[in-house]
């Protein structure tokens, strides 16, 4: 009885193991599979690659090498070889801010052939079909259920189609007008569609531009309480409008509200200069944000 029950048992077990490899598993096919660049690193120089947008991840398959992104340079990796002759191959991983995953084959060589590599701008390539398949698009968490190219889509149909929609918001003084063009959502995210119009013949060269929130009243000798508001996106951000011209900037925000007796205020500072610019938003301008597939 013993040996009848032990060989129900066994019969069981390979009843369910097999139909557990058959149901619930699956081999990956080669159309899944994202293919890697070979690169060479070596010990006394330094490889650069040039990605097409700012680098946000990057992870080394071991202690073989060494990389991360060059000081001053949101979108450039320097790599190189931590050991002397290292022999086993090893690999490392790169995210963009808009999406792009690259994989890389690590090998050592004395003499790297290639030392500064740029990397093509797949994702922004207009060409249906022409995405390769060693690059896909990555979900980031600060962008949250949209994609970063999605995002970037969106911003560049704001900035594209640039048709004012808010007339009240706006600061102008010294020959330079700031104003705000349009505010619109989708899905969880705001974006603020502003406009620099310098109308001197001296360029306007931007210092900072600041985002916070802040008490609509301050008594004196209050401490002032803000927020900082930073963007998550920006498209055409600008650092300087020359003499006679007029540039505008979609800025993408998390989703936020503006509290009760609080006001949102955008300030834009010159460099080396003074004709600074500021411009309040109220928590009902916020409200009527325009769904962005009306656009």
């Amino acid at each position: 009885m013993k040996q009848l029950f032990l060989t129900f048992v066994f019969f069981v077990t390979l009843t369910l193991t097999s139909f557990a490899q058959n149901s619930f598993t699956k081999v990956i096919s080669k159309d899944r599979v994202i293919p890697s660049y070979c690169i060479e690193v070596t010990f006394d120089k330094t490889t650069h690659l040039i990605f097409p947008s700012g680098i946000s991840y990057i992870d080394l398959g071991s202690s073989n090498i060494i990389a991360g992104k060059a000081d001053g340079a949101e979108n450039v990796v320097r790599v190189k070889a931590a050991i002397i002759g290292f022999k086993e191959e090893t690999n490392f991983s790169v995210i963009t801010d808009e999406g792009s995953f690259y994989s890389f084959i690590v090998n050592y060589s004395e003499n790297p052939e290639k030392l500064n590599i740029e990397m093509k701008d797949f994702l922004h390539n207009k060409k249906p079909g022409n995405k390769p398949e060693n690059t896909q698009e990555v979900h980031l968490s600060e962008l949250g259920n949209e994609s970063p190219q999605a995002v970037r889509s969106i911003m560049e149909k704001i900035h594209k189609t640039n048709r004012k929609r808010i007339n009240h918001i706006n600061s102008k003084q010294f020959g330079i007008e700031f104003q705000l063009r349009g505010i619109f959502s989708h899905n969880g995210l705001l974006f603020l569609h502003t406009e620099i119009r310098n109308t001197t013949a001296i360029p306007f060269d931007i210092d900072f531009l600041v985002f916070k929130i802040v008490d609509k009243k301050v008594v004196k000798r209050m401490a002032i309480q803000e927020t900082v508001i930073e963007p998550v996106r920006a498209y055409n951000y600008l650092t300087s409008v020359k003499g006679k011209e007029t540039e505008s900037t979609v800025f993408a925000f998390q989703k936020f509200t503006i509290p009760d007796k609080k006001q949102l205020v955008v300030e834009l500072f010159e460099k080396n200069g003074g004709r600074h610019q500021r411009f309040v938003v109220k928590n009902g301008d916020l409200a009527k944000a325009q769904p962005s597939k009306k656009l």
